[in-house]
């Protein structure tokens, strides 16, 4: 078995070396990065990291305030689009590729096909989202193949609620947000009947907070049903089927997985159906769901999803442990939750949501996270995720226009990102500090890449008998046949001098012969003999903000 790990790049600023850096500046002023920029001497150099799939987001076209008018693609009107370059969730077609991302825009199509076939050919796996809560307001599809109605084309506007419909509405009332609805425009966007907004907002004035640049999409539940929620399943409602097309279509074009964004707030009775259909024809494809709710975990599991974002549990223990905020041992009980369902966890330490680890609103270092890349990438045999950028130290504390500084990497707006762009294209201009922090995840990303006691063995967490360390390191073994790993985080910023314990019952468990052994820290190269006694310790330094990951032969 492979260790999965997925690469999450954000298509339109990954290649981009235009340096401008213009605050709320355009395509013309800022440029963007180009699916062509992901040549066999890029995707190699990724490969290399220890990544298996690329998660190319925001390949699909969605609300921009370029005017691609010229091409045949229609205009989006800029009061119900996010900043110019527009959010990659605001789908406004779902058979097209994002025009930015071409060298020649008539030609998108055949660039994302060569883009699919170069990431193959270098031994890659191909993400993209699918986005099935919402649309962009202005959703309209200009390349459905023949035959497929458009999403609402067929819709009853006077029913809040219909099977039929792929859309709600609020009958007879205006779209009237909090913001302007000219927006610099010489004409107001206008929508009527107001439809639902993404976020659940079943009113005609979404606010500020609201995902007021989408519309809900309709899977059968009425949730405004008497003040209250009903499910309507049966007959299959319309969106079941011209979502589940969509999925086909991608998947036909040789995509190997899709994370789904918001997949919770689609019912997972849909997710059953769907995943169904699309696995009977591409047995091999995999689905991502992002779920928040861990209530939820195991019913959409049970409705076809490979992996599941462990957000709310994994990620935001090592987050607070990498802050100080908890201690070490409390990784335990996360992944103890989660037990029964360990291989669909997928871990991570940022995406596109989520702050960098080097912002000022984390932990203000990217060297800061190496302890918790351990940790999550070789605990267990399930999938990790890293977001570009990420292996230099990206801090995420530009203030790119709509974006703002917030510690987050925009994608809302057209920017590059310095760090991507040394690392990959101008490596000459990294400073010690990105080379070193590269070094160090490679090497963590291959160890969990090619030892099988990584991606096939058993896990002995070993904080129980521990207590004394519980502070700052995080220590576990892998083994797999006669290959065993000791490994040991520390998430403080001082050298650690400790004596990890391991108990008779890790010796019985994993069958491990009591002896001396020659070992080597596959991260620093250090070499030594350990002896390996039943309800005894093993001493060793782990270096700040670091880790140690002994192989030996038992």
């Amino acid at each position: 078995m492979q260790k999965v790990i997925i690469y999450q790049i954000f298509t339109r600023l990954f290649g981009n070396r235009n340096e401008t850096c213009r605050n709320n500046g355009t395509l013309a002023e800022n440029g963007c990065g180009k699916m062509n920029d992901f040549t066999a001497a890029t995707l190699k150099r990724i490969k290399a990291l220890g990544v298996t799939h690329v998660w190319y987001t925001g390949v699909i076209r969605h609300a921009t305030t370029t005017d691609y008018t010229a091409h045949g693609i229609p205009r989006q009107h800029p009061a119900v689009v996010k900043g110019r370059a527009g959010s990659p969730y605001a789908i406004t077609d779902y058979y097209d590729i994002d025009p930015d991302l071409a060298e020649d825009v008539d030609k998108r199509m055949a660039e994302f096909e060569a883009l699919v076939e170069r990431t193959h050919k270098a031994g890659l796996k191909v993400v993209i989202d699918f986005v099935p809560n919402h649309v962009a307001r202005q959703y309209h599809s200009v390349c459905k193949p023949e035959g497929v109605r458009d999403l609402g084309e067929d819709d009853n506007r006077d029913m809040h609620f219909s099977t039929s419909n792929n859309f709600y509405y609020c009958w007879g009332q205006p779209f009237v947000p909090y913001f302007d609805l000219f927006n610099g425009e010489s004409e107001s966007y206008s929508e009527v009947p107001a439809r639902a907004t993404g976020n659940d907002c079943f009113s005609n004035s979404p606010g500020r907070n609201d995902w007021y640049e989408t519309v809900k999409l309709n899977y059968g539940i009425d949730y405004c049903d008497a003040g209250g929620r009903s499910e309507h399943f049966s007959p299959i409602p319309d969106t079941w089927n011209k979502m589940t097309d969509i999925l086909l279509f991608w998947a036909a074009k040789g995509v190997d997985a899709f994370r789904c964004d918001m997949a919770e707030m689609v019912p997972a009775a849909f997710w059953a159906w769907a995943t169904d259909k699309v696995k009977y024809r591409y047995p091999e494809i995999k689905f991502i769901g992002e779920v928040y709710d861990p209530s939820q975990y195991r019913n959409y599991i049970g409705a076809g999803f490979d992996w599941l974002y462990d957000k709310v549990g994994m990620y935001d223990s090592v987050r607070d442990v990498t802050c100080g905020h908890r201690p070490a041992a409390d990784i335990t009980r996360q992944w103890q939750a989660t037990d029964d369902i360990r291989d669909h966890m997928l871990y991570f330490l940022e995406n596109h949501d989520e702050q960098r680890i080097g912002s000022d609103f984390f932990a203000g270092d990217g060297r800061r996270g190496v302890p918790g890349l351990i940790v999550s990438a070789l605990m267990q045999q399930n999938p990790f995720m890293l977001y570009a950028g990420q292996e230099f130290g990206e801090r995420g504390m530009d203030e790119e226009g709509f974006s703002g500084r917030d510690g987050r990497t925009t994608i809302f707006d057209y920017w590059t990102v310095g760090t991507i762009r040394r690392g990959y294209f101008d490596r000459r201009k990294m400073t010690r500090e990105e080379k070193d922090l590269e070094k160090i995840y490679s090497q963590v990303l291959n160890v969990a890449a090619t030892e099988k006691a990584v991606s096939d063995g058993s896990f002995y967490d070993l904080m129980y008998v521990n207590g004394h360390i519980f502070g700052s390191v995080y220590a576990f073994i892998r083994k797999c046949g006669k290959e065993l790993l000791l490994v040991a985080a520390n998430f403080s910023g001082e050298v650690v001098d400790c004596e990890v314990n391991i108990p008779r019952h890790a010796f019985d468990y994993l069958q491990i012969g009591e002896g001396v052994s020659e070992v080597k820290d596959l991260l620093g190269g250090d070499k030594c003999v350990m002896q390996l006694t039943a309800d005894d310790s093993v001493r060793m330094t782990i270096p700040a903000y670091g880790g140690r990951v002994w192989k030996m032969t038992v």
